[in-house]
């Protein structure tokens, strides 16, 4: 009898690990399109929360205020390791990790590009983005 299935992942990116009924189990390692400045859009999950968890090196959570299609602003948090945090569905958001980050991400089995719109950066939102995360020491 088999008692437990065991998963890892430890290449780059993002990894689903396992779905059970409707939610899904990934891993996010560091890829250098989430470096802050390479980051290019934020989106928001239209049907579903989404929980992250930090599991080694560091990661930074980057949400948007959106209006009428454009990014007001934008708030980092900084997350600390092993603790539980929650997006509620709706929020534009988006991440950065260090080089040996690995984030633990459980969502919705169809989160999906379909029912999660994505909000691009104009230059001048892009850079705002940099000088919020510099200033918060987030890089």
């Amino acid at each position: 009898m088999k008692y437990v299935d065991i998963y890892s992942y430890d290449l780059v990116g993002y990894q689903k690990l396992f779905a059970y009924q409707s939610w899904r189990v990934a891993i996010l390692n560091y890829i250098d399109e989430l470096r802050v400045e390479n980051l290019c859009y934020v989106e928001a999950h239209s049907e579903t929360d989404e929980a992250f968890v930090l599991l080694e090196g560091s990661c930074c959570l980057i949400f948007a205020s959106v209006e009428d299609g454009r990014i007001k602003a934008f708030e980092c948090e900084k997350m600390d390791k092993h603790k539980v945090y929650r997006i509620p569905k709706g929020v534009f958001h988006t991440h950065t990790l260090s080089e040996n980050a690995k984030v633990l991400i459980i969502e919705e089995e169809n989160t999906s590009y379909d029912n999660s719109p994505r909000v691009y950066f104009t230059e001048h939102e892009k850079n705002i983005l940099i000088k919020t995360a510099e200033e918060g020491h987030y890089v």
